[in-house]
């Protein structure tokens, strides 16, 4: 099991910024690649960002540019760093590992991000 925590959602003008975190304890042994995803209402859930172990990462081509993913791997975290947000930038986001011995995702409980006009 992999238990995240994720922190650092809340209420921002377009333009502004925000810091995600997530925090990933439990079984991490298991985890190689750690993501973030976020889900609009009447949208389907997409992914953002992701981080392998090694350091690679990839963006959706929407926030090439204005989101940052980075990893402390001592820590076993993840942020998203968003610059220039976007009122289309608003939605739910989740962090998200999948276990490389059995490919069961786990998600955290989500943190809402609100990017006003």
């Amino acid at each position: 099991q992999v238990q995240l925590v994720e922190s650092g959602g809340g209420l921002v003008q377009a333009g502004g910024s925000l810091r995600l975190s997530c925090a990933a304890s439990g079984n991490t042994f298991v985890v190689n690649t750690m993501n973030w995803y976020r889900q609009a209402p009447g949208k389907q859930r997409e992914l953002v960002a992701s981080i392998t172990s090694g350091g690679t990462t990839n963006y959706a081509d929407s926030v090439k540019g204005r989101f940052t993913i980075s990893r402390d791997a001592a820590k076993n975290t993840v942020d998203l760093q968003m610059n220039s947000l976007k009122p289309e930038d608003t939605a739910v986001y989740y962090c998200n590992v999948e276990s490389i011995f059995t490919r069961r995702p786990y998600w955290g409980q989500g943190t809402q991000v609100t990017v006003s006009s």
